[in-house]
Parts: structure tokens; C-alpha cells; sequence
């Protein structure tokens, strides 16, 4: 887990807003929004199969996750209106119809690989800090600007 050591507390922009690129694809409501979405466990657990397994259709997210088809499409809609997950649909080869999948977005992929799996690879690396509880706040901190940074990386990553 990388960290920038040059920044301190006092060169923080007054302005969360300010953190982000001049030309940013998206508002900070956006990329709150997103962290949000995935503060809950069921679309956590979607987000993180469609992140490792590329892509799903409904019926192997409903079968992997045991639930049933409702309740994995109300939170499936909450990710795709979020732009952590999208929903596509193509022909498969001698079948009616379409064939209805999902897959994570890279705003998907960088929210989960550099945010929640992070911080859960990071407690994996620093158990012993977070016995301190000072040395608890200073990885809540790291990983607070660690989380900007990815979202600087994708903004980059989709031609900023």
C-alpha cells in the first residue's frame, strides 16, 4: 500500500471539490455516490465477483450470491446507476433473444481494488499498528489519501 510521505494535513485544499482534476469526468457527489453504493454488502459482494470474474449474467450473480432475482437486481440497478457496473446484452450463437450480462466498469474495478479491498489488505499488512489506536488514525488517514490517488489513476486511465 502506497503513500504519498510529502503530504501533510496543512496542504489539503478548505474544499474536498478542489481534489479533483480542473477537467474531472465526474463531481464529488459522483465518486461519493459510488463509494456509497458499495457500503453495502450485497453490492459489495456483486461488485467484487463481476470485479474477479468479469463478467456474469443474473441468474450466476443470484446462484453465487443465494439470492433471489429481486433482490439482486434492485442492487444491481443501484451500481449501474452509480457507473460501477453495467449491464450488457449481446445474441449468443444458435439461441432466441438476447443474453443479458453484467461486468464491472473501471470506475468499478479501481472503487473496489483501491478502496475496500485495500483498506482490508491493508489491516492484513498493518494488524499490529491498529492495536495503537493513534497508529489507527494514521492508517485511516493514509488510506483516505490513498483513495484520492485512485481516483486521480482512473481519471487518467479513461483519457484525462
Amino acid at each position: 500500500m502506497a503513500t504519498d510521505q510529502t503530504r501533510t494535513v496543512d496542504d489539503a485544499p478548505d474544499d474536498p471539490a478542489d481534489l479533483l482534476p480542473e477537467e474531472s469526468v465526474l463531481d464529488l457527489d459522483e465518486y461519493l455516490d459510488m463509494h456509497a453504493a458499495v457500503g453495502h454488502r450485497t453490492r459489495y459482494e456483486i461488485l467484487y465477483r463481476l470485479v474477479h470474474r468479469n463478467e456474469m449474467s443474473p441468474k450466476e450473480l443470484e446462484d453465487a450470491l443465494e439470492i433471489d432475482d429481486s433482490t439482486l437486481h434492485y442492487h444491481l440497478n443501484k451500481l449501474v446507476d452509480v457507473g460501477l457496473v453495467e449491464k450488457r446484452q449481446r445474441t449468443e450463437r444458435g439461441q432466441d433473444g438476447l443474453y443479458t450480462y453484467y461486468r464491472a466498469t473501471v470506475f468499478g474495478e479501481v472503487t473496489l481494488t483501491d478502496g475496500v479491498d485495500e483498506l482490508i489488505r491493508g489491516e492484513q499488512s498493518f494488524e499490529a499498528m491498529y492495536n495503537s489506536s493513534s497508529k489507527k488514525r494514521e492508517i485511516q488517514a493514509s488510506n483516505a489519501l490513498n483513495s484520492t490517488n485512485s481516483f486521480k489513476r482512473v481519471s487518467k486511465r479513461i483519457g484525462q
